[in-house]
């Protein structure tokens, strides 16, 4: 693993462990060359995916610009960064698991509302709102209010 610090291609694990309830391993590591210290993770990739936009252009799938997006709508809000992680594995390995090599933005979109929805409704409406492109307040009263309906239902 190269050093992000010095570019050094070695270094050496000291600690290695098992993170986000089995899904990744975390390896601390040890720079050959200036010592410095730094952290990695280890996932299982199951297939490489291949997202496809809705004006059908097609890119790699990254799981960051995933995690950005979440992070977003939770930002604020009681949902510490373990739970993003597993949401997005979840996510992931969903996609990973359909068969498909390739994905529509529009499937990913609604898997990260159905897992948001029963995480936060505030992060909820968050996503929603750039998602669903909400153009007036009104938007987010008619979708707000149909979240609050669910919530009693």
């Amino acid at each position: 693993m190269r050093c992000p610090f010095c570019a050094h291609e070695n270094s050496q694990v000291k600690d290695s462990r098992p993170s986000e309830d089995g899904a990744a391993i975390r390896r601390r590591r040890q720079c050959e060359a200036c010592g410095a210290r730094f952290t990695t993770f280890e996932r299982i990739q199951l297939r490489e995916l291949t997202v496809v936009k809705s004006e059908n252009r097609r890119e790699s799938f990254e799981r960051d610009k995933l995690i950005r997006s979440v992070s977003i709508a939770c930002r604020k809000r009681p949902i510490d960064s373990g739970r993003i992680e597993q949401l997005v594995s979840g996510i992931q390995r969903q996609l990973e698991t359909s068969g498909e090599a390739e994905v529509t933005s529009t499937r990913i979109g609604e898997l990260v509302m159905e897992g948001l929805k029963g995480l936060d409704s505030v992060a909820y409406i968050r996503f929603a709102s750039v998602y669903k492109d909400f153009a007036e307040a009104k938007d987010f009263e008619a979708f707000a209010g149909s979240v609050e309906e669910v919530g009693r239902g």
